[in-house]
């Protein structure tokens, strides 16, 4: 079925129809350092209806509680606990779900936010400090250790060969060290350009190892079970908003989600509309325009 564009006619019976909203961010609540025009009155308005609202992210570099602040700075409310990044949702997977040994170590290709989510729940990282250059001569300093029970791979600025030499010989030489990805996203948004994403840096291990990862940001379904799991969500009266239809909607409508595309972010109208798409349930040309169903 093709997806149904909101109005003014049809917005309040939308949201009448669901207690919880799964947010994405960039795209849909701001774009870079901007916020996007009348979001922050719109999850206002959601939130005196009763609504619940959850911001789900595949960005693993941002600590929750530094999204606290982006999120106040912008004039958007929001909590920790009402936060679930893709940094997050792997902690939550590994001490939760795997029940990883904490005595041994995460090696992690990532930034402060995805070791602070992991150092949060008791798990001691590695890897912060390898970015020294390598050589020929000098590649028998990288073994494996025995104290390293999981390599996390995220998005990492300062990426070095060691950092990815290190983890290909924990992750070759011992298979039952896990292999965690924070997202596969192939790129990254910024400024007028796109970038390598995360996804670009996991592919150089899953091919020198033949290993595949968990993944845990959208679409994959394990991050969605965790905020389940987490927040007592009815999939039903549930609707996830997001900007990217591989990403945001198809993580949606794998859990069983109502789904909306804003056209604030990667998606236009005629990649929604096209019929080889991932289908949303329904789309608008900005989040903004469910306030401006209530004024």
């Amino acid at each position: 079925m093709a997806p149904t564009k909101l109005s003014t006619h049809n917005a309040n019976a939308f949201v009448d129809q669901f207690d919880t909203f799964l947010f994405d961010c960039d795209g849909v609540l701001w774009r870079g350092p901007t916020v996007i025009d009348g979001v922050p009155e719109t999850l206002a308005m959601l939130r005196s209806k009763g609504k619940r609202l959850i911001f789900v992210t595949n960005n693993s570099s941002t600590s929750r509680s530094d999204y606290v602040h982006k999120f106040t700075k912008l004039g958007i409310q929001a909590s920790v606990d009402e936060i679930f990044s893709s940094a997050y949702a792997t902690a939550v997977y590994l001490h939760d779900v795997a029940k990883f040994d904490t005595a041994k170590k995460a090696y992690v290709i990532g930034g402060n936010g995805l070791r602070h989510e992991l150092e949060a729940v008791g798990i001691a990282t590695l890897g912060r400090s390898d970015t020294q250059n390598i050589s020929p001569a000098t590649l028998d300093e990288i073994v494996p250790s025995a104290d390293i029970g999981a390599v996390v791979c995220g998005l990492d600025y300062d990426i070095s060969y060691r950092k990815l030499a290190t983890a290909h010989v924990n992750l070759a030489n011992n298979p039952d060290c896990l292999f965690i990805a924070t997202n596969d996203d192939r790129t990254l948004p910024g400024g007028k350009h796109m970038y390598p994403g995360s996804g670009s840096l996991l592919s150089v291990l899953t091919h020198s190892t033949q290993r595949t990862p968990l993944v845990m940001g959208k679409p994959n379904p394990t991050m969605l079970e965790c905020v389940i799991q987490k927040c007592a969500l009815d999939p039903p009266r549930t609707c996830m908003v997001g900007d990217r239809l591989d990403t945001d909607i198809l993580f949606g409508i794998s859990g069983g989600l109502s789904t909306l595309c804003v056209l604030t972010g990667v998606a236009s109208e005629a990649d929604i509309l096209a019929p080889d798409a991932p289908q949303a349930t329904f789309y608008t040309t900005s989040l903004s325009d469910l306030g401006k169903s209530h004024m």
